[in-house]
């Protein structure tokens, strides 16, 4: 038991003295897992690639001094709006400015610019400018017309809406007596004031639907005038003729398109409408 105790105690010492193991040889490892190589990697660009940030840095420089970065003028905005399009009222200055070298052409443009805002009161004056130096543009002469029904129709529209709201002005109005006691009694002084308006209201809007109708009318004859034989400019003019109230007009364009176009999928409805205008039967206009 000694002999066994005692060879117990040199074996613990002779491993005390032992000398640690080698740490086993290889990459380190990085303490979150990952590749240490990735933290010096923008370390490393930035020791061998500084041409690349000098040339940013030149870059930025000449924004700043010639494009406006940070002047609050729209900077690399306004750079990339003028090299990649839109710009919003853009086109329309330029057309203005195309006007003093180029009238016609500038009047043109400035037409089709106002045309795509949306705005047909002010596209319709740029067309009869531009019409006034191109008077045998048939073309354009269809375009104005087409502009001027659709104005037209708008206003018809107005016109029925203002109606209703003139009639329902005064709601006393279709119990008042005719004749002559209706006369004495008089318009109930309540709503005399609202209805006045309303009625202005409504005339203002007939006056300006048949005005522009009148005026389609116009530049479809033009039209016609420079291409007789053209089916669509003379359904377009007979259109507006009915709406403008001009059966004359009216009835000449659809014998005119029947002429040219003698096999019209429609020709027995125009040759009845043909009839009804002769006879001054009223049709329906557009927009009532």
């Amino acid at each position: 038991m000694a002999r066994a105790a005692v060879k117990a105690k040199q074996q613990a010492r002779a491993k005390a003295q032992q000398p640690p193991k080698a740490r086993a040889r290889g990459r380190r490892r990085h303490a979150g897992g990952g590749n240490p190589n990735q933290e010096l990697f923008f370390v490393r660009m930035r020791r061998h690639q500084k041409w690349v940030y000098a040339l940013l840095a030149v870059v930025f420089m000449i924004s700043f001094v010639f494009v406006g970065v940070g002047s609050g003028s729209g900077g690399l905005s306004d750079l990339y709006t003028g090299l990649f399009g839109g710009g919003g009222g853009s086109s329309i200055s330029k057309a203005q400015d195309e006007i003093l070298k180029n009238p016609a052409k500038g009047y043109r443009d400035l037409a089709t610019a106002y045309e795509e805002k949306g705005n047909n009161a002010q596209a319709i004056v740029a067309l009869q400018s531009y019409l006034a130096q191109k008077d045998k543009d048939a073309a354009t002469w269809a375009e104005l017309g087409g502009l001027q029904m659709s104005q037209a129709n708008t206003f018809s529209t107005r016109y029925q809406t203002a109606q209703q709201a003139a009639q329902q002005a005064d709601p006393s109005a279709p119990f008042l007596p005719s004749g002559t006691l209706g006369a004495a009694v008089g318009q109930n002084p309540t709503y005399q004031n609202v209805s006045q308006r309303a009625a202005a209201r409504t005339s203002d809007l007939y006056t300006k639907a048949t005005t522009a109708f009148t005026e389609a009318v116009k530049a479809y004859k033009q039209a016609s005038k420079i291409h007789p034989r053209n089916a669509t400019y003379l359904q377009e003019l007979a259109t507006a003729a009915v709406n403008a109230g001009d059966s004359k007009t009216a009835v000449t364009a659809l014998k005119s398109y029947l002429r040219v176009y003698p096999n019209a999928p429609l020709k027995k409805q125009i040759q009845n409408e043909i009839k009804a205008l002769s006879k001054g039967t009223p049709t329906v206009k557009s927009g009532g």
